[in-house]
Parts: C-alpha cells; structure tokens; sequence
C-alpha cells in the first residue's frame, strides 16, 4: 500500500470533502480518502502509486484544484 498526501485549493465546507472524496476514491487501486478541511490536505491510500495527472483530474472533476506537483 502507498500513501500519498496532495494539497486541494477551494475546499471550503462538507459538500467539499465529500466531493474530492468520492471523485478521488473512483480512482483505480485507491482504497481510503482522507480530506482535512481546514489545511486542505487530502491524503490517498491506494494499492501502487497514483499518477498525479489522475489525481488532479479527480480533483478537478469534482470543481477543486490540486495544488502544486
């Protein structure tokens, strides 16, 4: 298992968390979504490690932007 951490721009409320949650979590190989809202650090678990393309992808899918990287 890998653990990742990415830093999410414009998450401001629950609705927030649960959309980088569920957008991040349909990524292939990833088993848990972690999302802190007040530093806006959203860390992964997954099977191997993510391309961060996809992450960002995920993220912005669900109206956020991925930070850096």
């Amino acid at each position: 298992m890998v653990t990742s951490t990415y830093q999410v721009q414009g998450m401001t409320c629950g609705h927030c968390v649960s959309a980088v949650s569920a957008e991040v979590g349909a990524l292939e190989g990833v088993s848990d979504v972690k999302v802190d809202l007040p530093s806006g650090q959203v860390t992964v678990t997954s099977e191997a490690p993510l391309a961060t393309d996809a992450v960002r992808a995920a993220v912005d899918e669900a109206g956020y932007e991925l930070v850096g990287s």
